[in-house]
């Protein structure tokens, strides 16, 4: 396992590798402000060869327009190499704004990152997004 983290003032990124998958944890509101310090650690993570990838906001308290956006961002950049993303989230207010921003059905959630990195990864995971997931 890999471990490695990158603080600011408004909260935290860190990163192990877990039975494949790129686990992210985001501490900290998710906001204007954070959103892009945690785009940029998973842009550089893809630079570096990673593909597979679990959002972990277990430690996020807050997720506003701002942070969704960048999730959907970070989405189409890990589609496009051919990876895969799940969400480890068990937070209702936060999973709230997913159902409001109308992509609750097209992410797969999960409600610990054990449970995120039990399967393994497959490439054609975010094959049809934003489609809705069955």
């Amino acid at each position: 396992m890999t471990e490695q983290e990158l603080a600011g003032p408004q909260g935290s990124v860190g990163y192990r590798v877990t039975n494949g998958w790129t686990v992210v944890g985001a501490s900290g509101e998710i906001d204007i402000a954070f959103a892009p310090v945690v785009r940029a650690a998973v842009v550089r993570l893809l630079d570096d060869g990673h593909r597979h990838f679990v959002l972990d906001l277990r430690g996020a308290p807050f997720l506003d327009s701002a942070g969704l956006g960048m999730i959907v961002a970070v989405t189409k950049r890990i589609q496009a190499r051919h990876g895969s993303l799940r969400i480890a989230c068990d937070d209702e207010r936060l999973l709230r704004v997913f159902h409001l921003g109308g992509l609750r059905p097209v992410y797969s959630f999960h409600d610990t990152v054990e449970e995120a990195t039990a399967l393994p990864a497959g490439a054609d995971e975010l094959a049809d997004w934003p489609h809705v997931r069955h």
